[in-house]
C-alpha cells in the first residue's frame, strides 16, 4: 500500500486499488513465512547488532523478490491490472527496509536509554588497545550499570586511530604516553586490552599505574583465548604470566585442524596443568570424542566440570586409570577406537622422584612404553609424548626417565612408521609443584622469598603458550621427529621473584626480603634445551624447531636395557638403577648429584 501511494499520485489509487489488494494478499503469504524461516520473530532486538541487520537485509530482500516474481507473473497474466507501475516493487522492498528494520533496532535504542542509572559517581576507565577487544570493552563497559565504569580514553600505538573514536571515546594518545595520560588526567582504573601483545608492552602499562596507585585490570593473552570469547568478564588483575609472554606467531590453523577435527582424542594426565589446558585447546577444533584420562579423580572431576561449562556439546569421556596398568590401558584404546593420543601422564617433582626413583621408572619409562605399545596395537595414529629441556644431560632421575620415554617412542615411530612424535620444552609458569606458587606463599606470609643465587635463570613460557605449540608440533609429526619449542631467552629468578612481590602491592627488599640460599650441588645455574653438537632444522612455525638426529641408548639395545632396569625396579635397587641409567643415557650424570631438599624447586 505504502508503495503505491508513493509511486501514484492520489487520484490514482483506486485505478490500481485491485492490484494493491492483490500485492498486499501476496505480501502477506510470503513475507511472513520467509520472516519467520530466518528467524526474525525469535531475536531478542535489544541485543541487536551488525549480525542482525544482515538477517534482516537477507529476509527483507528474499521476501521482497519473491512477492515481486508472484506480482510480475500475476501481471503477465492479466489477474492484475497490466499498467501496474513495476517501479512499486522496488520502493516496497525499500518500505519493508526501513520499517522491518527500524522497529528492531530502535527496541535496542530504548533499551540502552532506559537501563538502570549507575549507582553513584561512575568510575573512569581507561582502556589501553584501541583494536576489536578495546571496542568491546567500551562497549560492554558502555552498557552495563553494574560495573560503574565510564570510559573516558584509549591509548594505542596505531597512529592512524590517533584523534578518532570509537563508539563515542576518543583515542588519546600513544601506549608508550600512559604515565603523562595518569599525570594529566584523572583515572580511577586502567584496563589493558591487547591480548596479542608481549609481556614487555604490558610490563610498562602495569609499572606506570604501579607509581601512579592506579588499579590495572588485562584481558587474557591470546592463546588464553583462544576457544573463548573477548568480554568484560574475561578481565582479570595483571598475572606475572602476563609481563613474561611473548608476542604471538603465526597460527597454521589448517595443519591442526587436520590433525584434530573430526578425530577420537585421547589425553593422559588430563588432571594436570599441561593435559588440562590441552583438553581445553583440543576441543576448540571440534573433535568427533575426547577422552580425558588420569589417575587421579578430583582433577578429573575438575577437568570434565570446565570442559563441559566452555564445550557443551563436546562428545566428552572421563576415564580414570593409571598409566602402569598394561591391560586397562589397552582395553580403554581398544573401547575408544581412539585415533589420537597426548601423552602428559608423568611423576616430575624432580626432588621427588629423585627420593622415590623405582617409582619414577615405573610410571615414566614403564607407563609411556604401556601407552605407546598399546597405540601401536590398536592403529592409533598419531601419539605425542610431552617432555622437558631437563631430559637434555639429564643430572637427575626425573629427567632420566622422561629420558628414556623420549627413545621408546621415537624407536616405536621408526620401527612402526606411524607418527609418534616427541615435543620438549622447558618450564611452564604456574604448574603445579613450580616456582610460582611456592613465591607467592613466601610473599603472603610476609617473607622472607628464599632464592638459591641472584645469577640462576631458567627457561619460562606460559601454559597455554606451552600448549598452543605443543598442537602446532603434533600437527607436523610425521613419524620419529623430537620437536623442541623456541623458549626463547632464559628468565632470572630474581627478576621473576621481583616482579611477583610488586604484582602483590609490595616492595622487594623493603617489604618483603629476598635471602640467597646458596647454590646446590649438581645444580646449574643455567638449563639447556640445545645438545652441543646435534643438528636441529627449522620447521614451519618460526617457535618450532625439529632434531635431525635419533636418540639411541649409548650401550646394547633399548629392549634389554628396558628389561635390565625392569628387574631393577623390581628388586628395589634404587642406586643401581641410577647407576643403570648413567650408563645408558647420553650425558647423563645422575650418581654425581646428591640428595636434594625435598621442597625445593628452584
Amino acid at each position: 500500500m505504502g508503495s503505491f501511494a508513493l509511486r501514484l499520485d492520489v487520484a490514482q489509487l483506486p485505478f490500481y486499488f485491485p492490484a494493491i489488494l492483490a500485492m498486499c494478499g501476496v505480501a502477506l503469504l510470503i513475507k511472513i513465512p520467509t520472516y519467520y524461516f530466518f528467524g526474525l520473530y525469535r531475536r531478542i532486538w535489544i541485543y541487536a547488532s551488525t549480525n542482525e541487520l544482515r538477517l534482516i537485509t537477507a529476509a527483507v530482500t528474499s521476501g521482497a523478490v519473491l512477492t515481486s516474481g508472484i506480482m510480475l507473473a500475476l501481471i503477465s497474466l492479466r489477474f492484475v491490472v497490466p499498467g501496474m507501475p513495476r517501479s512499486a516493487l522496488g520502493i516496497d522492498w525499500l518500505l519493508s527496509l526501513v520499517l522491518i528494520g527500524g522497529s528492531r533496532f530502535a527496541l535496542r535504542i530504548l533499551a540502552e536509554q532506559s537501563a538502570a542509572p549507575r549507582i553513584g559517581k561512575a568510575r573512569r576507565a581507561l582502556i589501553v588497545g584501541a583494536g576489536d577487544a578495546g571496542a568491546l570493552v567500551v562497549r560492554e563497559l558502555q552498557r552495563s550499570s553494574q560495573l560503574n565504569l565510564t570510559p573516558i580514553g584509549f591509548l594505542d600505538d596505531d597512529r592512524e586511530k590517533q584523534r578518532q573514536e570509537i563508539y563515542g571515546v576518543p583515542v588519546i594518545g600513544f601506549v608508550r604516553d600512559i604515565a603523562a595520560v595518569l599525570e594529566d588526567m584523572k583515572v580511577d582504573e586502567v584496563i589493558f586490552a591487547i591480548p596479542t601483545a608481549p609481556g614487555g608492552v604490558l610490563r610498562h602499562v602495569n609499572d606506570a599505574c604501579r607509581v601512579k596507585g592506579v588499579p590495572s585490570r588485562t584481558m587474557p593473552g591470546i592463546y588464553e583465548l583462544i576457544g573463548g570469547k573477548v568480554s568484560v568478564s574475561r578481565l582479570r588483575e595483571v598475572d606475572i604470566t602476563d609481563l613474561l609472554r611473548r608476542e604471538p606467531a603465526r597460527i597454521h590453523e589448517e595443519m591442526i585442524s587436520q590433525a584434530l577435527s573430526g578425530k577420537r582424542v585421547l589425553v593422559t594426565g588430563a588432571g594436570g596443568s599441561i593435559g588440562r589446558e590441552l583438553s581445553h585447546q583440543i576441543s576448540r577444533w571440534n573433535p568427533a570424542e575426547l577422552i580425558v584420562l588420569g589417575h587421579g579423580e578430583n582433577s578429573i572431576f575438575e577437568t570434565v566440570l570446565e570442559l563441559k561449562e566452555d564445550y557443551p556439546t563436546l562428545r566428552l569421556d572421563p576415564v580414570i586409570a593409571d598409566i602402569k596398568d598394561r591391560s586397562r590401558f589397552q582395553a580403554i584404546l581398544k573401547e575408544f577406537e581412539v585415533q589420537v593420543v597426548f601423552h602428559t601422564a608423568a611423576h616430575k617433582h624432580v626432588p621427588l622422584m629423585q627420593a622415590n626413583v623405582e617409582e619414577a621408572v615405573l610410571n615414566n619409562v614403564f607407563g609411556t612404553r604401556n601407552v605407546t605399545e598399546a597405540a601401536e596395537e590398536f592403529n592409533v595414529e598419531r601419539l605425542v609424548l610431552v617432555s622437558t629441556d631437563k631430559a637434555v644431560h639429564p643430572a637427575n632421575v626425573y629427567g632420566a626417565t622422561k629420558r628414556l620415554a623420549e627413545m621408546i617412542v621415537l624407536e616405536a615411530a621408526h620401527r612402526s612408521g606411524r607418527a609418534f612424535s616427541v615435543v620438549r620444552f622447558g618450564n611452564v609458569l604456574g604448574s603445579r609443584g613450580s616456582v610460582i606458587p611456592l613465591f607467592k606463599r613466601q610473599i603472603a606470609v610476609g617473607g622472607p622469598v628464599l632464592i638459591t643465587h641472584p645469577d640462576m635463570e631458567r627457561y619460562f613460557m606460559t601454559i597455554p603458550e606451552a600448549v598452543h605449540l605443543v598442537l602446532q608440533a603434533a600437527s607436523m609429526g610425521s613419524g620419529g621427529e623430537a620437536f623442541l619449542l623456541d623458549m626463547g631467552k632464559q628468565i632470572r629468578i630474581l627478576d621473576l621473584a621481583e616482579d611477583l612481590i610488586r604484582l602483590s602491592g609490595l616492595e622487594p627488599g623493603r617489604d618483603i626480603k629476598i635471602e640467597f640460599t646458596g647454590i646446590r650441588p649438581g645444580e646449574k645455574l643455567s638449563e639447556e634445551l640445545w645438545e652441543p653438537g646435534k643438528i636441529y632444522e627449522r620447521t614451519a612455525h618460526p617457535d618450532i624447531v625439529r632434531s635431525a638426529q635419533e636418540d639411541t641408548v649409548t650401550t646394547g639395545d633399548l629392549p634389554s636395557a628396558l628389561a635390565r632396569l625392569e628387574e631393577l625396579c623390581a628388586d628395589g635397587r634404587a642406586d643401581e638403577i641410577i647407576s643403570l641409567l648413567d650408563e645408558i643415557i647420553p650425558g647423563a650424570a645422575i650418581s654425581e648429584t646428591p640428595m636434594p631438599d625435598i621442597t625445593s624447586v628452584v
